[in-house]
């Protein structure tokens, strides 16, 4: 994902999160933190695929997928990344990218067919990416918002999750606080072990992407790092109540 906040990302995030970040999120004490990356077609340099055993391997539990984006995008490698996904192990997730000219109940029934296999045990909720207004006035954007989290919440039987990053919330959202019932993930390259202050009245988020410039096996190119907080509860649970699917 393109988080668009301009600001320098640290390399040593990853060593931040493999240390003290455990201590420092919910849940994790006693615990290793959940982890996995969100991939697009810039993870496919040259067309080579991604190697979702090596990631299962190294440690990464989870991963997100871009599916779709705009009324007319679909990622090229979404099928085949979400297929070897479920064959390595690793609990699946799938985004939109969201075009806010253009009408928010098809772009949800666009996505939502698009992903209709990513629905079953061990699949995450679905994914709206919100990071860019395309010059929407604040009150426009917000009921957009609205709209496209509603039809897919509709079409899908579940409450999507929120990605995005605190500037824009606290500025092309103008920091609305009406959208806390939905799970947050936020983009926040911070170089510390948690986010900063969260944005629109969010106590919680549940997802945090620390980096945009990891690196990992299995992966031929830098790539997005995340970790999941524990806010929703026991992270098989959240994966649609099918226990883990992968193995512990």
């Amino acid at each position: 994902m393109t988080s668009g906040t301009g600001v320098l990302v640290r390399r040593f995030a990853a060593v931040l999160l493999a240390g003290g970040l455990a201590a420092a999120l919910p849940g994790f004490a006693q615990a290793e933190p959940v982890r996995g990356p969100d991939v697009a077609s810039w993870q496919h340099p040259g067309g080579s695929p991604i190697d979702w055993f090596a990631v299962r391997n190294s440690g990464h539990q989870f991963a997100m997928v871009k599916a779709t984006e705009s009324l007319n995008y679909v990622n090229p490698y979404f099928i085949q990344d979400s297929i070897a996904m479920r064959v390595a192990g690793i609990a699946r997730g799938a985004y939109h990218y969201a075009d806010p000219t253009q009408s928010p109940e098809a772009q949800a029934a666009f996505f939502s067919t698009t992903v209709l296999g990513i629905n079953g045990p061990g699949d995450m909720p679905p994914v709206l990416d919100l990071e860019d207004g395309k010059g929407l006035p604040p009150a426009a954007l917000i009921d957009w918002t609205h709209r496209y989290l509603n039809t897919v919440r509709t079409l899908t039987g579940r409450q999507p999750i929120i990605y995005t990053y605190p500037n824009f919330w606290r500025t092309q959202m103008a920091n609305t606080n009406e959208f806390t019932n939905y799970p947050l993930w936020i983009a926040d390259y911070n170089g510390q072990n948690q986010p900063g202050p969260l944005p629109g009245g969010w106590a919680n988020w549940t997802f945090w992407q620390y980096t945009s410039t990891g690196r990992i096996p299995g992966v031929n190119a830098d790539i997005d790092l995340n970790v999941y907080s524990g806010a929703q509860g026991d992270f098989g649970r959240f994966s649609n109540g099918g226990g883990s699917p992968f193995g512990s």
